[in-house]
C-alpha cells in the first residue's frame, strides 16, 4: 500500500505508475480516493473542532453553577448533548470513510523502480546476465519425470491415489538429494550471517492482506475450513508477518533471516499442473531469505540477496541467468523483482528457480511495521528472496549433472549430506 500522501501531492506520478502496469481500470480509483480523503480530513477536522468547544462547554459548566447561573448551565448541558450526538455522527463517518479509503488504497499498486523494464506480461520480462556456461551433452537427456522414476525416485501413481493430481512421493536417494539441496541452503545462508527459522505453516487473514493483493490471495491460497488460518504459500508469508504491529529499534535493524518451509498453492489457472513431472506442483518445500531494513538499504540488499541465490546454484554447478520482471508481471506489492532461472539442458533454455523482491514500505504500511525514529517514527522496507524451492531446483541440479548411464552425479557441495555418495546409479527394472 503506498503512502496517501503521494495521492494528495502527486496524482499524476499514481496513474503514470498505474498506466506501467496496464492495469488502467485502476485509473478511476486515484481521483475517487482523492476526494474521499478530502472528505475524510474535512470530517475529522470538524469533529476535532467540535470536540474541543464541547470541552470548552462542558468545563464552563461547573463555573456557572457556583455562580448560581442554572438556566446557563442547564442550556450549556443541553449543548454538549446536542454536540455529544454531532460528534458521534462524525466520528461514525470518520471511521467509514477511513475504511472506504483503506479498501481503494489496498488495489493501488505500490510505485514501481524506475529502472524496471516496461512490458504486459511475463513474455516481455528482459535478460540482464548469465553465469556460468550452458552446455548441452553430445547424448539425449530424458524428461525429469522420467529420470526420477528411472531411478526409483519418483511416485505419482500412489500420490494420485492419496492426493490426486498436483503431488508426489519423492523415494530414496533422490528424496534424499532433494533434503540435502534445502539443508545446503539452510547452512549456506547461516554461513552469510543470516538468522534460522523454521515459522508457522498458517497464518491468519489479515496476515495474508498484509503480505499480498487480494487477487495473489485468491490464486494462491489455501484456506482451513471453519478458521480464520490460511495454508501459507511461502515461507516470507508468516515470516514478514512476525513483524506485524511492531514498533522496531532503529538499531535493530537490518533483520536479516533464512527460513525452511513446506508450501502450499492451488497453481489453478493457464500454466495448469503436471501430469508426469514436478515442476508445477500443489506442494514443495523451500529455503527463503527475508530482510527488513532502513529504506535507504533497500536497494543495497536487493542486489546482495539475488547474487546469493545465484551463488548457491552455481555451486551446484548449475548455470543460471538474472531476468528482470517487467512492470506489467510484478506484483502489485513490488517495487521491482527479478527472477533467477536454471539452465534446462534438455530443453536448451531456462526455466525458474527463484524469485527476489523488493517491496519497499508497501508490505509494512498494511502490516503496520514501523521503526523507531530520532524524531519520527516510519515505516520500515521488506524484502524476499528464494534460495530453493524443490523439487524444481531438484529439476535443474538432475538435469545438469545427467549421465549417459542414466546415473545422477551429486554435486561436491551435496555429497557431505549424503553420507559422501558421489553418485546416485540408475537401478534396472
Amino acid at each position: 500500500m503506498i503512502d496517501i500522501k503521494l495521492i494528495r501531492e502527486n496524482r499524476d506520478l499514481v496513474k503514470e505508475n498505474i498506466k506501467k502496469k496496464f492495469q488502467d481500470e485502476k485509473l478511476p480509483l486515484v481521483d475517487e480516493i482523492y476526494n474521499l480523503d478530502i472528505e475524510y480530513r474535512d470530517t475529522k477536522l470538524k469533529m476535532d473542532e467540535m470536540r474541543a468547544e464541547k470541552n470548552r462547554i462542558s468545563a464552563e459548566i461547573g463555573s456557572l453553577m457556583r455562580d448560581k447561573k442554572i438556566d446557563e448551565a442547564n442550556e450549556a448541558k443541553a449543548k454538549v448533548s446536542e454536540m455529544g450526538e454531532e460528534i458521534d455522527a462524525l466520528t461514525k463517518k470518520e471511521e467509514e470513510l477511513a475504511a472506504t479509503i483503506k479498501e481503494k488504497m489496498m488495489v493501488i499498486p505500490n510505485i514501481v523502480a524506475d529502472d524496471v523494464p516496461v512490458g504486459k506480461d511475463d513474455t516481455e520480462n528482459v535478460e540482464a546476465q548469465k553465469f556460468g556456461d550452458p552446455v548441452v551433452p553430445p547424448y539425449e537427456i530424458p524428461y525429469h519425470g522420467d529420470i526420477l522414476y528411472n531411478l526409483d525416485g519418483l511416485d505419482k501413481d500412489s500420490s494420485g491415489r492419496t492426493s490426486g493430481e498436483g503431488f508426489y512421493y519423492l523415494m530414496g536417494d533422490i528424496a534424499r538429494l532433494h533434503s540435502a539441496m534445502i539443508s545446503y541452503a539452510r547452512d549456506f545462508m547461516i554461513d552469510h550471517g543470516f538468522t534460522y527459522c523454521v515459522p508457522p505453516f498458517m497464518i491468519r487473514s489479515d496476515v495474508v492482506t498484509g503480505v499480498m493483493s487480494f487477487a495473489e490471495m485468491e490464486a494462491m491460497m489455501y484456506k482451513i475450513e471453519g478458521e480464520d488460518l490460511f495454508l501459507i504459500g511461502t515461507s516470507e508469508h508468516s515470516m514478514i508477518g512476525k513483524f506485524k504491529d511492531q514498533m522496531l529499534k532503529k538499531e535493530n535493524l537490518p533483520y536479516t533471516m533464512t527460513s525452511y518451509s513446506p508450501c502450499f498453492r492451488k497453481e489453478g489457472g493457464a500454466h495448469g499442473l503436471e501430469e508426469r513431472g514436478v515442476y508445477r506442483v500443489h506442494q514443495f518445500e523451500k529455503q527463503e531469505m527475508v530482510v527488513v531494513c532502513e529504506p535507504e538499504q533497500s536497494d543495497e540488499w536487493y542486489e546482495k540477496m539475488w547474487k546469493m541465490t545465484v551463488e548457491y546454484f552455481r555451486s551446484l554447478d548449475v548455470p543460471v541467468r538474472q531476468l528482470l520482471c517487467c512492470t506489467g508481471d510484478l506484483a502489485d506489492l513490488k517495487y521491482k523483482s527479478c527472477d533467477i532461472e536454471a539452465w534446462s539442458p534438455r530443453q536448451q533454455k531456462y526455466f525458474e528457480v527463484g524469485s527476489c523482491s523488493n517491496l519497499t514500505d508497501a508490505q509494512a504500511r498494511r502490516l503496520g511495521i514501523r521503526v523507531k525514529g530520532e524524531k519520527e517514527n516510519y515505516y520500515a522496507h521488506t524484502l524476499n528472496n528464494t534460495v530453493v524451492a524443490s523439487p524444481r531446483g531438484l529439476i535443474a541440479v538432475v538435469e545438469n549433472n545427467y549421465q549417459e548411464d542414466g546415473s545422477i552425479l551429486i554435486p561436491k557441495v551435496l555429497q557431505p549430506y549424503m553420507g559422501g555418495k558421489t553418485k546416485i546409479e540408475k537401478i534396472n527394472k
